[in-house]
């Protein structure tokens, strides 16, 4: 048989006996791949003008030649892709395993600027601030998946806007008053002093601790307006030329190496405790990683089986939560930890604030404005706008790294655009509750769908829908702030260790052999840890004369986020160097050209299960697309919708 072109193909049935497949093993998803035959006439059987052959194809003929069809099936890499809609009973088991990984990050984050803002023993505070939180991570999340990027990406609290609080501490009228200021408070104020005591601890007035929140709320929404403009105007591109890996590695890793005081404040309150949380994680993440977990399944065809998935791998977190927890609570009840307020080992007990869950209503929303009018501070300003460019890039890299989990294309600079201008919405928004942070997206969830292989776009929408109902249901998040501190330290000790670790795994694409990085990275860590320390210690030495520019420089050079990336950025685009030193040529224009050329033609590559059309927002009528200002906003397709942002940074945390 004379063949126009060769090629081998493994064929399949196209009638498979539904039976034979297992139901819960879904990994038969299948993708079709067509291929065509030419056949002489004169070799050729056929019923007719046009019809089937003796072999059961479906041919169409002509007098000189006839052409055959053949579908191929070939296996999906994911169970769920990225289109695909579970069952739903499935879609809540999804979620709920999405939810519980990044559950300990929203309680830590919450719990914190608690603390920073003087409300450590305010516990309505404290559960109104983690209703917040929730919420926001529900609309983020769901907001990003439907019409950000469209990738199912998890979006929560980050930790980029804590150091900016950080800094704000270092303001006297930011620091936290003693309990011998607020007694005389009390002492000479007309208000009960039994009400303003919670465990023979006074209470920061509320108007104090809402004057704080105010100033950072609307120094976020400011910054979160800046964030929404970038994405809006197509800006992202334009900044990702001056800022790649050397500016980004440095400024990060000091987020990393500053948060070291958020381990202390909770692991002091027991060492122990702390230790057997980060060890119990160790061990279920690391030692074990090649193992996997026994689990009993049925189903009509195979009846009784045991599945092995990696599920303690999965659930390491929790599962050290878990132990961590139980661990305080024999302590509690063996009375080996102390019951006095004044004592570190007080928030280690689990029986000192049940009365927070019984004291919590059953339902409240958080809304705009709750804790005040919004006002805005100069230096929280600068502090969040540092913040929101961190967070930017660290956003990129995710959504890149999320497109490889899902085995579809990098998005196109249109989907880049939108998801940082929904980020920027979102951030006024979660000033706007009072939150005090920013959400972004989160690198461990993508991990997870890697492990799962459900890359569902609805599983992600379920997950925004769970943590909307957890924030309504207030007790919910009253039951989380009654975790041991002791356990949140254990567990940020381990997921700071590998924030800073993944950080500095993106140095793999700098030239290390280089003394000009090994310099500017080198002189970038040095300061950021050189100058904070030294504010610290000298917390009145800039005089300009200028009292509010005093305060700003304070803060600037308080921040060692801002320290390391202004002097890492600098000497990035001012010192000598080739963009492949600098990490910064990781696509070949030869490549990007293929790729615009591959999308015109329509033919997506084997390796995605996925194309374009899923950045693309179906139901948008196309009368919004194609306006005139949509020509000015670039977050919709435009002719060549295959041009990625080739530059983007390539974090992935």
């Amino acid at each position: 048989m004379h063949r126009e072109r060769e090629e081998a193909i493994p064929l399949k049935s196209r009638n498979r006996d539904p039976s034979d497949e297992d139901d819960d093993d879904v990994s038969g998803d299948t993708t079709t791949t067509r291929a065509h035959l030419q056949v002489p006439a004169g070799n050729r059987h056929s019923n007719g003008p046009s019809g089937h052959n003796d072999n059961g194809y479906a041919t169409s003929m002509d007098d000189n030649e006839v052409t055959v069809t053949i579908e191929v099936v070939k296996p999906s890499r994911l169970i769920y892709k990225v289109t695909d809609n579970p069952p739903p009973h499935m879609v809540l088991l999804f979620a709920l395993q999405q939810s519980l990984l990044s559950v300990s990050t929203a309680l830590t984050v919450s719990l914190l600027v608690s603390e920073l803002i003087c409300a450590r023993s305010d516990n309505d505070i404290k559960t109104r601030i983690m209703s917040a939180t929730f919420l926001m991570i529900g609309v983020s999340t769901f907001t990003m998946s439907t019409l950000g990027v469209r990738l199912p990406i998890f979006q929560g609290p980050a930790m980029t806007y804590i150091v900016p609080l950080f800094a704000l501490t270092t303001l006297p009228e930011w620091q936290c008053p003693a309990q011998e200021d607020l007694a005389l408070h009390y002492k000479n104020s007309t208000m009960n002093t039994t009400l303003s005591m919670v465990n023979g601890e006074y209470l920061v007035p509320r108007d104090w601790i809402n004057e704080k929140i105010q100033q950072s709320s609307g120094s976020l929404m400011a910054g979160g307006l800046f964030h929404m403009l970038i994405g809006l105007t197509g800006l992202v591109g334009f900044i990702t030329r001056f800022i790649g890996p050397v500016t980004i590695v440095p400024a990060i890793v000091l987020i990393g190496l500053f948060i070291y005081k958020v381990a202390v404040r909770f692991a002091q309150t027991h060492w122990g405790v702390a230790a057997l949380t980060t060890g119990t994680a160790v061990i279920l993440a690391l030692y074990l990683a090649k193992f996997s977990t026994p689990v009993p399944a049925w189903n009509r065809q195979r009846g009784f089986h045991i599945k092995w998935q990696p599920l303690h791998q999965m659930f390491a977190i929790l599962i050290a939560v878990v132990v961590g927890w139980l661990v305080s609570w024999l302590l509690t009840e063996l009375d080996v930890l102390s019951a006095e307020p004044g004592n570190k080992q007080f928030y280690a007990r689990t029986d000192t604030r049940l009365d927070i869950i019984t004291q919590a209503p059953w339902f409240a929303v958080p809304y705009p404005g709750q804790f005040g009018m919004p006002s805005f501070h100069v230096g929280a300003f600068v502090s969040f706008f540092i913040a929101t460019i961190m967070s930017l890039l660290d956003s990129l890299g995710d959504y890149s790294a999320c497109a490889r989990a899902c085995y579809v294309p990098q998005p196109p600079a249109f989907a880049f655009n939108r998801g940082i201008a929904v980020e920027g919405v979102m951030s006024i928004i979660s000033g706007a509750t009072g939150c005090c942070h920013a959400t972004v997206s989160f690198g461990g969830n993508i991990g997870a769908i890697g492990l799962t292989k459900v890359a569902s776009r609805r599983v992600f929408q379920a997950i925004g829908l769970l943590y909307v109902l957890f924030a309504v249901i207030t007790k919910v998040g009253a039951v989380f702030i009654t975790i041991p501190y002791c356990v949140l330290g254990g567990v940020q000790i381990i997921t700071s260790g590998i924030f800073i670790g993944v950080v500095l795994s993106n140095l793999q694409y700098v030239d290390l052999n280089s003394s000009r990085n090994l310099a500017i990275i080198g002189m970038a860590l040095l300061l950021g840890l050189m100058l904070p320390y030294w504010k610290e210690q000298n917390p009145d030495a800039i005089q300009t004369g200028v009292e509010d520019l005093d305060r700003i420089i304070g803060i600037m050079i308080s921040n060692p986020v801002f320290v390391g990336g202004f002097v890492s950025c600098f000497l990035d685009n001012t010192v000598p160097g080739t963009l492949a030193e600098r990490g910064l040529a990781k696509v070949s224009p030869k490549k990007k050209d293929d790729d615009i050329k591959q999308e015109k033609n329509e033919e997506i590559s084997d390796e995605f299960e996925n194309g374009y059309e899923i950045y693309d927002i179906p139901w948008l009528p196309a009368s919004i697309k194609q306006s005139a200002i949509a020509k000015y906003i670039p977050i919709f397709p435009g002719k060549s919708p295959a041009k990625s942002m080739t530059n983007a940074p390539l974090m992935a945390m």
